[in-house]
């Protein structure tokens, strides 16, 4: 079997998996992946828009020149190569996942500031998990009252994804929780009478 192009990385696959949905503008591409795959592959925008033109270089999309009124745009669609391609990549044994959690690191070095810093670090990564959970959920339930949604057919594997990231916003929420109750004792980073670190670690 063909093996995919070795310059193509995960964002390229990524966006001939919503070529592969339907055809859409660069800006739609980008947007669609703000709104859809940042959940749990955050990209900048302005890296997504070479993108498509590498995907066409490749022979895995084609460009189209067409205008909304007045308005030119170019609309991307895949080719059989690249259906081909993201069929081969879908095969593949995935990259192992990685955490960046910059919460960690500070929590990590806490030694190094205050307790009142902890703190706030700990309420932070509950306050945002909060947010990035209620917003997902508020998400969902606004699409799912769409008696037209557009991409309906395709909830069940979305649905897969989406549960993965609403599991892994309520870890962080159990984690804040639970490290709050444990250093309300603590009179520093590295005074904390009576804390049993082994019992925590479940030791």
């Amino acid at each position: 079997m063909e093996k995919p192009e070795s310059s193509l990385t995960t964002t390229s696959y990524a966006l001939l998996g919503l070529l592969n949905i339907r055809a859409w503008t660069t800006y739609e591409l980008a947007k669609q992946v703000q709104r859809s795959l940042s959940w749990f592959w955050p990209r900048a925008e302005r890296k997504l828009y070479d993108e498509p033109k590498r995907l066409v270089e490749h022979g895995l999309a084609t460009a189209s020149a067409e205008a909304t009124g007045r308005r030119p745009r170019t609309v991307y669609a895949i080719t059989a190569k690249g259906r081909k391609a993201l069929r081969h990549w879908l095969g593949e044994p995935p990259v192992a996942s990685t955490l960046e959690f910059e919460a960690l690191v500070k929590v990590f070095f806490a030694d190094g500031g205050t307790l009142a810093q902890l703190r706030t670090t700990i309420e932070h990564v509950e306050r945002e998990a909060t947010e990035r959970r209620d917003a997902l959920r508020g998400q969902i339930a606004e699409r799912a009252g769409e008696p037209a949604y557009e991409f309906a057919a395709r909830w069940p594997i979305n649905a897969l994804a989406l549960r993965f990231q609403l599991d892994h916003n309520e870890a962080q929420i159990r984690w804040a929780q639970w490290a709050r109750e444990q250093t309300a004792t603590w009179r520093s980073p590295t005074d904390a009478p009576g804390w049993d670190w082994a019992a925590a670690l479940g030791g």
